[in-house]
């Protein structure tokens, strides 16, 4: 294993196994969606890590100054975003049931990864997280076969984890009774908009 790809694992996990609010939509998605939902909701969120990995090894330094002179704005931003997430889904499980996870959801899988690729990108968690590690750790790789072994480790440390997540709560939403999948959703909306309010208070 090369240090590159040994130091982008590690920020990749650093950056992934902190579960906030978007770890919780996710764990949501599988309990209340079913596992092919929640893997695209997954790699939606591995999607932005990677993102993330290639802006911190090519312009680390300018991003994290421009991400600590408007923290103020990307915060109040993502809260906005979070509430209003977190509002649409708690409206629509207490007016319907949550759906069965074994239905084909195909077209439901695709809204999930673009979903969670927006949430994922105004997440300050993952702004500020990749700025304080990812960043410093990025400063130590140098060489194109470097930067590209980095990028790589942040990309399969995110998705593995991500997919343990999403894969694990939707096997487990599959034996879930139709009302405690109700629940679930209601509870993980809730807890969307406690962690927006959260980022204002």
């Amino acid at each position: 294993m090369s240090p590159a790809f040994a130091l982008g694992v590690l920020a990749g996990l650093s950056v992934a196994m902190p579960v906030g609010p978007v770890g919780v939509l996710l764990l949501r998605s599988g309990l209340v969606d079913g596992v092919r939902v929640a893997v695209a909701a997954a790699c939606g969120i591995a999607t932005v890590d990677v993102l993330y990995a290639v802006v911190a090894v090519a312009v680390g330094t300018p991003v994290s100054r421009a991400v600590g002179e408007h923290a103020a704005l990307v915060r109040g931003v993502s809260a906005a975003v979070l509430v209003v997430i977190g509002v649409v889904g708690l409206v629509a499980a207490t007016r319907q049931a949550a759906p069965d996870p074994g239905q084909d959801r195909t077209t439901t899988a695709v809204r999930s990864y673009g979903r969670f690729v927006a949430l994922t990108a105004v997440n300050p968690l993952t702004a500020v997280t990749f700025t304080a590690i990812a960043v410093g750790l990025a400063a130590l790789v140098g060489g194109a076969g470097s930067v590209v072994a980095f990028v790589v480790g942040v990309g399969l440390a995110s998705l593995a984890w991500q997919l343990l997540l999403a894969v694990s709560s939707g096997l487990l939403g599959l034996r879930l009774p139709p009302v405690a999948r109700t629940w679930v959703s209601v509870a993980g909306s809730v807890v969307v908009v406690a962690a927006g309010v959260a980022l204002v208070v």
